[in-house]
């Protein structure tokens, strides 16, 4: 499948393909019925990859015109390098792509950008229980030590 996956950045026509895979993203994190994001949000995130002030990106992995896979990813600063540091903040395909290059194709398509955006490390996180995605994910970058602590505020 991966010679023929194309994997570039996403264009406003893309919505139509993108929201599926959105949802199905969410879906899968607990967000849907009562917990889902509000449309406000997706509509949001949505416009933030077409805003240049805005240091969120997304790309997609296609194939016949069929968008197999999403990813979204941001810069931000760090107090312990002078360049930016790229987070992997959400990365889904479609079931029927699994297992087949395309998240892997995804996820060096956000080193290749993260290198040209100067910055000095990938990383992102998945919960314990995803073990499948935790198989590639082995294969592509090293795992961490860190815990997370998260508190929400509203």
């Amino acid at each position: 499948m991966t010679d023929q996956l194309l994997v570039r950045p996403i264009v406003r026509d893309d919505f139509p393909q993108w929201k599926p895979l959105w949802d199905g993203y969410n879906a899968f994190y607990g967000r849907q019925g009562e917990t889902a994001l509000p449309d406000a949000v997706t509509q949001m995130t949505w416009s933030r990859f077409f805003d240049a002030y805005e240091p969120i990106h997304a790309l997609v992995a296609e194939s016949d015109g069929q968008i197999l896979g999403i990813v979204h990813f941001l810069f931000h600063r760090t107090t312990i390098a002078i360049g930016p540091t790229c987070y992997l903040q959400d990365l889904f395909t479609l079931e029927a792509a699994r297992g087949k290059g395309v998240g892997r194709a995804l996820i060096n398509a956000v080193y290749e950008r993260a290198k040209e955006g100067g910055a000095n490390r990938v990383y992102w996180l998945t919960q314990e229980s995803n073990r499948t995605a935790q198989q590639l994910y082995d294969k592509v970058a090293e795992k961490s030590d860190f815990l997370v602590y998260r508190k929400p505020l509203a």
